[in-house]
């Protein structure tokens, strides 16, 4: 066997894509040194193609365990287990609750009749040579859905911009909390916010909530400060590390959370950022033991542990409120599931084997993004994730699901396949990594049943199609997007009961600069789009406008109106839930955010809303477009 063809042959055996159609419709064959690095990420013994042989054998010699780490009891019912042995041996599964079932010998399987309960457990194999075991993830099929088929709305916003006349540099969750009143005496029942995770608020901030510095936590900059609350002018810019300082002034005079309020994972993390405070924020730089996980006292700020510490008890206490009040309201927070964690924070760190070194996320070149993208996070390992039981993703997914009402998931196209990035190579000279998708989504179907809570995938852009047999199948939404949707020629279909339905999200243009082409323009100044290409660009999204307007028997330069029949026909769909972004009520012409670009060369997350919520709960036109919406709602 040549060399190319045992890289090949190799890669293929570790679930990496020889080969692969970008979002241009191009069929990518994958360079050898592509390949060699994501190998050697993923553990294989190889720097150069010629090393691949020698890999292979050694991956074709090594030991196969007779138990598989990871098996999915769907609905409780464990798979037969066959085992390469013709002397009896013992098989058993241990429950969480501590009860074991002995499973049967039916010739050369082993099984059970017994439904498992919910949860993660343990198979324990006896064998004459050893013990082997592998964690049994046994779920729901389906994603929990609320009883009926009610057909509800809501609005989507950032937290962090939705300031009112009494907010602090940024808003905070008695924000919220007043957003969510108003949503519900206007017959909402959701209100979605971009994901409220930490992330590193210090010079330099860098406030991106997709970039967190964990998703086991939350972001202390959204506390409800209570009687040390204290107003600020609203400012041209939102100011994380202004924020920051007045979270941090606010909780000094607060005692140290006692014992019982602190678990493991807690304390370490707050170290964590008491060891960044001390020395640095990129932990590869730190000394040896402290950047392989053991950390000395002198090594750790101890007023930055314990601001940490003060914040996150405050938070837990703060969102299980806001969760009780709201479910007592018949309201419903809809969370994010951020598909990565920034390379510096404390995921990463605290858990080094689990991600990819020197390896970025993104996506190859598709319409949107010719170039290509690179989300600047790294992968989480599929093996290593196998070997223990998805411990990490477990808690990440039920973080969000113990608080959201409605949980989307980040790209949920990662549960089968992400694209990854060697450190130094273009964003076009990647490769896709395939990912256990049925082991994935049993983490998610169970999550969402233990904490009650609807489950969306954002499946946008180049969606493989286990994602589009997935989702139906385990009651999982998709999402609906109006402006793709008129990408797609004049007879444009309305959403089915399948979809969340969307004008657009964070990533996108909002309505109004949609329709007046304001994003190409940017996309040109930041190098995103070729100024040749710009004129056709422009006249083909003239095109995609005029399609909705007729669609919708409406006019392109009486925009409100637009918006309101768009809305109405939203919502005499069969879709579940019609999720409008804030902004677009009032035809808000900037966007959040402008994906591909940097926060140096534009204020990405760093706007506040031109208007103060005060100022949008009183607007009759606001009031006006929701209240058309609401009416498309009811059953006819």
């Amino acid at each position: 066997m040549d060399d190319l063809r045992a890289l090949r042959t190799l890669a293929r055996a570790l679930g990496v894509h020889t080969r692969y159609r970008d979002g241009l419709g191009r069929r990518i064959e994958v360079a050898p040194q592509t390949l060699v690095r994501v190998c050697a990420a993923l553990g294989a013994p190889v720097t150069t193609p010629l090393d691949a042989a020698e890999a292979l054998r050694a991956h074709r010699a090594r030991p196969r365990t007779p138990v598989p780490p990871v098996l999915v009891a769907w609905d409780g019912n464990l798979p037969p287990l066959t085992l390469p042995t013709d002397f009896p041996v013992r098989a058993a599964v241990q429950l969480t609750d501590g009860d074991v079932i002995v499973l049967d010998r039916v010739g050369p399987q082993y099984r059970t009749s017994r439904t498992l309960p919910l949860g993660h457990h343990r198979l324990t194999v006896e064998l004459p040579d050893g013990v082997a075991s592998g964690t049994v993830i046994s779920a729901p099929v389906h994603a929990w859905r609320r009883p009926g088929s009610p057909r509800s709305w809501g609005v989507g916003t950032q937290l962090a911009a939705l300031r009112s006349a009494r907010s602090r540099s940024l808003a905070d969750l008695h924000d919220l909390s007043t957003l969510c009143r108003w949503v519900h005496d206007r017959g909402g029942d959701l209100v979605t916010v971009l994901p409220l995770l930490p992330t590193f608020n210090t010079a330099p901030p860098e406030p991106s909530p997709y970039s967190p510095v964990s998703r086991l936590f939350w972001s202390e900059l959204i506390l409800d400060l209570g009687e040390a609350h204290h107003p600020t002018p609203a400012p041209s810019m939102l100011d994380v590390t202004a924020a920051r300082g007045e979270v941090r002034a606010a909780l000094m005079g607060l005692p140290t959370p006692e014992p019982g309020l602190l678990d493991p994972e807690l304390i370490r993390y707050a170290r964590y950022r008491g060891a960044q405070a001390r020395l640095g924020r990129n932990w590869r730089d730190w000394p040896g033991a402290a950047r392989a996980g053991t950390l000395t006292p002198d090594q750790v700020d101890p007023e930055e542990e314990r601001y940490h510490l003060v914040a996150q008890v405050q938070l837990r206490q703060q969102l299980h409120r806001l969760r009780n009040d709201l479910e007592r309201d018949g309201m419903r927070l809809g969370l994010d599931l951020a598909v990565g964690v920034h390379p510096d924070g404390y995921d990463p760190w605290s858990r080094q084997s689990l991600f990819g070194d020197r390896m970025s996320v993104g996506a190859p070149p598709d319409q949107g993004f010719p170039s290509g993208q690179d989300w600047g996070f790294p992968p989480v390992l599929p093996k290593a994730s196998r070997e223990e039981g998805h411990r990490y993703l477990a808690a990440s997914i039920a973080h969000q699901a113990r608080l959201a009402g409605v949980m989307r998931v980040d790209h949920i196209m990662a549960w089968t396949r992400l694209y990854w990035i060697p450190h130094g190579f273009g964003l076009e000279e990647g490769t896709y990594v395939s990912y256990p998708a049925d082991e994935l989504f049993a983490i998610l179907t169970l999550e969402s049943h233990r904490h009650r809570c609807e489950v969306a995938g954002e499946n946008l852009g180049t969606v493989p199609p286990g994602i589009s047999e997935a989702l139906p199948r385990h009651r999982i939404w998709g999402m609906y997007l109006a402006q793709f949707e008129a990408s797609c020629g004049p007879e444009i279909l309305p959403p089915t009961g399948g979809d969340i339905a969307l004008v657009g999200t964070h990533d996108t243009p909002t309505f109004a600069g949609w329709l007046a082409g304001g994003d190409i323009a940017e996309r040109v100044r930041h190098g995103l789009l070729t100024a040749e290409a710009g004129p056709s660009v422009r006249k083909l999204r003239a095109r995609h406008v005029r399609w909705l307007a007729e669609r919708l028997d409406s006019r392109v330069n009486e925009p409100e109106e637009f918006l309101a029949r768009l809305l109405e026909w939203l919502g005499r769909s069969e879709s579940p839930l019609v999720v409008p972004w804030l902004e677009d009520l009032w035809l808000e012409e900037e966007g959040v955010n402008l994906p591909g670009t940097r926060y140096s060369e534009r204020p990405n997350w760093q706007r506040p809303m031109r208007r103060l919520l005060d100022e949008i709960l009183t607007d009759p036109g606001v009031e006006g477009l929701l209240h058309r919406l609401h009416r498309a709602r009811q059953p006819e």
